[in-house]
C-alpha cells in the first residue's frame, strides 16, 4: 500500500485543532515540500485542498523518479516500528531526504519476511528482530523488483485502543538532554493500515526538521480522536476526516516536550 501524498502539517509551534489551524497546516506541509505546487494550486478550503491532492496524485503510479521508500512488514509490533521508523529516517542522507520530502515523504508498505530477502536485496535499515526491514529512500526504479515480488501489507481492521507504550530513538544523543514527547494516534475508523501512513508521515518529518533525534523518547497514546485533548502540539498529521468527508481531522500528533 503506497502512502498518499495528502498535505499534512508543518508547523513548528503549539497551536488549537481548531478547523482553520488544520487546513493551514495543511497548506504549511505542501508549501514546505513543493512551493511551486503551493503556487499552481487552490488551497483555500478542505474541498481545494481535495482537488489539489488529485493532481498531485495524478495516476498514483509510481514513476521511476518518484524517491520513496519501501517498508517490508514481517512481524508488525507498533511501538518497535515506530522506534524503527525514526531509526530508518534519521539515517537518510541529507539529498535522500531532501528528495524524498519533494514526494510528501512518499512510502510503500510490502507483506514479506526480511530475513528471507536479505540475500537477494539490500535494505538500507533492518529492524533488530529482523521483523521489518526499509530500503530508500530512492528512485522508484530502485526498488521496482521488490514491490513486483511482495503483495502489498494490508491491516484493514480498525486501530483500537491500546495502553500506551514509550519507546527510544536508537542512536548516540544529541547534546544536551533528550527530548521526551507524546505522540497522539487517532483510532476512531481508523485502519491499521492507514495508521501506519498517517503515522510514518509525521514522523519521518519531524526527523527531518529536527523534532526527533537519536535518544529521544516518544509516549504512543491511543485515542479516538486528537481534538478536545490537554495537550499542545507541535506537529500534527491532517488528512481528509474519515467522519466528515468536508472537512480535515488530525489523524496523528506530536507534542511539546513533556
Amino acid at each position: 500500500m503506497t502512502s498518499s501524498l495528502d498535505p499534512g502539517v508543518a508547523a513548528t509551534t503549539p497551536f488549537p485543532l481548531s478547523s482553520a489551524a488544520l487546513l493551514r497546516s495543511a497548506v504549511d506541509r505542501v508549501r514546505t515540500a513543493r512551493p511551486e505546487l503551493a503556487d499552481r494550486f487552490d488551497l483555500s478550503s478542505p474541498q481545494s485542498l481535495r482537488a489539489a491532492r488529485a493532481g498531485i496524485h495524478g495516476t498514483g503510479a509510481v514513476g521511476t523518479d518518484e524517491t520513496l521508500a519501501v517498508v517490508v512488514v514481517g512481524r508488525l509490533d507498533l511501538p518497535r516500528w515506530v522506534r524503527e521508523t525514526c531509526a530508518f529516517a534519521l539515517t537518510a542522507a541529507p539529498e535522500k531526504r531532501h528528495a524524498w520530502r519533494r514526494s510528501f515523504t512518499r512510502t510503500v508498505y510490502l507483506a514479506g519476511s526480511p530475513v528471507n530477502l536479505r540475500e537477494r536485496f539490500t535494505f538500507d535499515h533492518v529492524a533488530a528482530d529482523g521483523s521489518m526491514a526499509w530500503a530508500g529512500p530512492a528512485p522508484g526504479v530502485a526498488t521496482a523488483t521488490l514491490r513486483r515480488l511482495l503483495k502489498a501489507f494490508e491491516a484493514s481492521h480498525e486501530l483500537t485502543a491500546r495502553p500506551s507504550a514509550t519507546v527510544t530513538v536508537p542512536g548516540r544523543p544529541r547534546s544536551g538532554p533528550p527530548a521526551h514527547r507524546d505522540l497522539y494516534i487517532a483510532t476512531a475508523k481508523v485502519t491499521l493500515t492507514d495508521a501506519l501512513v498517517h503515522i510514518n508521515h509525521l514522523l519521518a518529518e519531524a526527523v527531518m526538521d529536527g523534532l526527533i533525534g537519536p535518544g529521544d523518547r516518544l509516549t504512543l497514546r491511543f485515542v479516538p480522536r486528537l481534538t478536545g485533548l490537554d495537550a499542545r502540539f507541535v506537529r500534527l498529521r491532517v488528512d481528509t476526516d474519515v467522519h466528515r468527508p468536508d472537512e480535515l481531522q488530525a489523524y496523528a500528533g506530536l507534542t511539546t516536550e513533556v
